[in-house]
């Protein structure tokens, strides 16, 4: 199975990405969570991968940070959500706001994801309730107060320059001065302008 795949961006897409290993071309599909934080075509990318084997064919999921991987794979284990659902809920939701939802039991946020009524939501709620406080934590779920640690923004970015291969001290410096140079930053902004800097080194 494959579990991570690092190359080339060829070619990208809201609903999936081709990245080019060694002369291979692999089909990813991805959550939009994933998408906006991809670098551009042509620049190196790596993803945590699930590989959803069928009778009939074998696709791979991509994602930047091991927590979406996890999500998802609990949400596929949930009977009559299969990947394409999943990744409607990754995205049209992130992590921290998906287990938030699970915590609560809020029926309305789930259901204004495509594809997720009142019975599925329901389901998700009995299915992972349990999982979200046996290690699935993180900043904004239940249990993390006590954690600490960058803001969300800044976790994010940071994820995901340590999965794209680069050294969290080299992230971090580059962070920092992507930082100086945005005036309305979001995860996207802040990715790029930091990627343009630690492809200067």
């Amino acid at each position: 199975m494959i579990a991570r795949l690092a190359g080339q961006l060829l070619q990208r897409s809201p609903e999936a990405i081709v990245v080019d290993l060694q002369g291979v071309g692999y089909q990813v599909f991805v959550p939009l969570s994933t998408f906006y934080q991809l670098p551009r075509e042509g620049e190196r990318v790596a993803l945590h991968i699930h590989t959803h084997v069928r009778e009939d064919a074998l696709q791979l999921y991509g994602f930047l940070t091991e927590e979406e991987r996890q999500a998802f794979q609990l949400l596929i284990g949930i009977s009559g959500i299969g990947p394409r659902l999943a990744l409607n809920v990754l995205s049209g939701t992130t992590v921290d706001e998906l287990a938030k939802a699970i915590a609560d039991q809020d029926v309305r946020r789930l259901s204004a994801v495509p594809g997720i009524g009142r019975k599925t939501a329901e389901r998700i709620f009995v299915e992972l309730k349990d999982k979200i406080g046996a290690g699935w934590l993180g900043p904004g779920r239940p249990g993390s107060e006590a954690r600490g640690g960058p803001d969300p923004l800044t976790r994010d970015v940071l994820s995901a320059l340590v999965t794209l291969g680069y050294r969290r001290v080299q992230a971090e410096a580059a962070l920092e001065e992507a930082r100086r140079g945005v005036a309305t930053p979001t995860v996207e902004v802040l990715l790029r302008a930091a990627l343009r800097i630690l492809s200067r080194s």
